[in-house]
């Protein structure tokens, strides 16, 4: 008996160590962190305020791959949050932009769009959300179903598009509804807020950040890297006279939507960071054998950046706030985990453009396209020529989509007639190449933004004429910004790994968006979406 036990105790002591490597095999947690409209050139020039503990501490002892970019056109949020959890792009998982026209229905429709479900907490308007326009599995939804569904996937965001794509079709999702000031679901999900939710929506937090003034973090004259706060190229929120610090946030509550109007303040991530760690503490992820999934989405950036552009003291002050969030998000994961028991990836759905009327100003070319104008124009030219009609269904998204049946009636050739509206959109100032929905059916490109378009070009959804825009010009107003292109002010984004098995260092290789997915597959040994079409990053996978 004696002999065995020594045996047994050297047998110990010789498999402790496999056993340990064994549990450390996979990582407790991945949280998958997408900031709405970052571009990657803001982790460098906002660096000299950033803490050791944030942005900073993922690029020293993460990996980071400098020349990250989208590599499909439109650049937009619902289309981005896909396109990273899926591996692939619009052409394949069928989100094609946030909104779209649906020939079949004659209407436009939203990305997370689902008429079958109702809501869950919140408002009954907000309620109507599910993955099911979403055409392939994710990598949240692999992870569930390499596991039998004991892994558990969460998505966090503002915006509804921002957690229920990527949570996928098998986890879970909640957003903020701008009508109660709550996070909500729908019956997609659950049939009822699990408690720690309600218990969340009860502290009525959206109140405390509200009843704020947003000033700037440090003294405003201290700001170098951005532009004079008042200014002519920047939105301003109903109620002042100008876009300008301080905001009081009591005051314009009132008149710019209620709860709604902390999604457009830094505190809109601050309440997404908070119900992501009530995530975390409600549903004990990362507590069990298998790994889990928090998919966490920072909407406020995007608000924020849209109104004010990427040269504002608002942003300055917002990527300055976000760093502290960071820093306490992974403060919080350290504790309760441990160190080098998580992974992180940290990347953007897409980046934005510069304030046309600024670049002009400065004497740089760029403009502002009237698509109503050029819309009108080009059907009258079609009216003269070929008789009155309908013959422009719907113009969005950059696409004109055509009336088909109209077309067949005049006995026209439908590849001929979109040649020649092509032809003659090419003479308006701004449009810089125009394409045919014939040509991307039946033509392969593999450059340029012909390929972009391609790659973002669903045969069954997607619209007949196809328009991009000269550099630095945009769709809009004279004030704020936005996004879509497929040139480096919209596609260059962040693209950091972060944790467990992840090396330190970085590359300037161009990788894609659509390599994320694939690359935390490899590190979790699970199988890739199925519609996936992006490489694995090697200098991560690779790196034993």
């Amino acid at each position: 008996m004696r002999k065995f036990g020594i045996v047994f105790l050297l047998f110990i002591l010789a498999t402790g160590p496999m056993l340990a490597q064994s549990q450390a095999d996979k990582p407790k947690l991945v949280i998958g962190i997408i900031v709405d409209q970052m571009r990657q050139d803001y982790l460098y020039r906002f660096s000299e305020r950033y803490s050791d503990g944030g942005f900073k501490r993922i690029i020293k002892d993460g990996f980071m791959m400098k020349n990250g970019h989208y590599n499909y056109i439109p650049t937009y949020t619902g289309p981005g949050h896909a396109s990273i959890y899926t591996g692939t792009t619009p052409a394949t998982h069928g989100i094609i932009g946030n909104d779209w026209y649906a020939k079949s229905l004659d209407q436009m429709i939203y990305c997370a769009e689902d008429t079958t479900v109702t809501n869950i907490g919140g408002s009954a308007e907000n309620g109507f959300i599910s993955p099911r326009n979403l055409l392939t599995t994710t990598v949240t939804d692999e992870l569930r179903i390499a596991t039998q569904k004991r892994s558990k996937v969460v998505g966090v965001a503002i915006k509804d598009r921002g957690a229920s794509l990527p949570a996928g079709h098998l986890g879970d999702a909640y957003w903020f509804d701008s009508k109660t000031g709550d996070f909500m679901t729908s019956s997609y999900y659950y049939d009822k807020l699990p408690e720690w939710v309600i218990n969340f929506n009860a502290e009525k937090s959206v109140d405390k950040y509200l009843s704020q003034t947003w000033n700037t973090l440090y003294p405003i004259d201290t700001y170098k890297e951005s532009i004079a706060d008042d200014n002519k190229f920047e939105g301003i929120f109903s109620g002042k006279d100008s876009p300008t610090f301080p905001y009081d946030l009591k005051e314009l509550r009132k008149t710019n939507g209620e709860f709604g109007l902390v999604s457009s303040t830094p505190f809109g991530n601050t309440l997404t960071l908070d119900f992501a760690l009530a995530a975390l503490e409600g549903e004990q992820l990362g507590m069990g054998e298998d790994t889990d999934f928090l998919a966490l989405s920072f909407s406020s950036p995007d608000y924020i950046g849209h109104r004010f552009g990427p040269q504002s003291k608002e942003i300055e002050d917002t990527y300055l706030r976000l760093d502290q969030e960071i820093e306490k998000l992974l403060n919080y994961l350290d504790k309760t985990y441990g160190k080098d028991q998580y992974v992180v990836f940290l990347t953007a759905d897409h980046a934005v453009a510069e304030v046309a009327t600024h670049m002009i100003s400065e004497n740089v070319p760029a403009g502002n396209l009237r698509t109503n104008e050029v819309v009108a124009e080009l059907l009258s030219y079609i009216s003269s020529k070929y008789g009155e009609g309908d013959w422009i269904k719907n113009s969005s998204n950059g696409q004109l989509f055509l009336n088909h049946e109209l077309i067949g009636e005049k006995k026209l050739n439908q590849e001929d007639f979109e040649n020649e509206i092509a032809q003659f959109l090419l003479k308006f100032e701004g449009i810089k190449e125009v394409y045919t929905g014939a040509a991307m059916r039946t033509r392969e490109f593999t450059t340029g933004n012909a390929m972009r378009l391609q790659m973002g070009y669903n045969h069954k959804a997607s619209g007949d004429i196809l328009m991009v825009l000269e550099p630095a010009w945009l769709a809009g107003g004279d004030r704020g910004t936005s996004h879509g292109t497929g040139y480096t002010y919209d596609t260059n984004i962040p693209m950091l790994f972060y944790g467990w098995n992840v090396p330190a260092g970085e590359s300037s290789r161009h990788v894609s968006i659509t390599d994320i997915t694939p690359t935390l597959c490899m590190m979790l040994n699970i199988k890739l979406p199925n519609g996936s079409t992006g490489y694995p990053i090697l200098e991560i996978t690779d790196n034993k």
